[in-house]
């Protein structure tokens, strides 16, 4: 039974202009590090969906800031949506996307 699930985009930012090449790559160490936690998520054009247990995911949340700072970024917007259910079930990823999936 799930009883969270985070949304989290980071937008690493340096004074200097980032290529855009740059900005995937800091993004691309923060969904890695979210692959190897071995939590169910979903990568989505905008932000990156995992469900968990509530501490792993504001850890998730903390540790996905740090690593953006130390792949070069000078700061880090981090926008994040919480859901919390302690000891109720929500809805799973897969409950919420599997019925709008397409292939292309």
């Amino acid at each position: 039974m799930i009883h969270s699930s985070i949304a989290i985009q980071v937008l690493p930012v340096q004074e200097r202009a980032y290529s855009t090449a740059e900005i995937v790559r800091i993004v691309d160490a923060v969904i890695a590090y979210i692959a190897a936690t071995g939590l169910r998520y979903e990568v989505g054009p905008f932000e990156t969906t995992v469900e968990g247990p509530f501490g792993q995911l504001i850890e998730i949340i903390r540790r996905a800031n740090e690593i953006c700072i130390e792949e070069g970024a000078d700061q880090v917007y981090c926008y994040v949506k919480i859901s919390h259910a302690p000891g109720k079930a929500i809805l799973t990823i897969d409950e919420k996307i599997t019925k709008h999936k397409h292939e292309a």
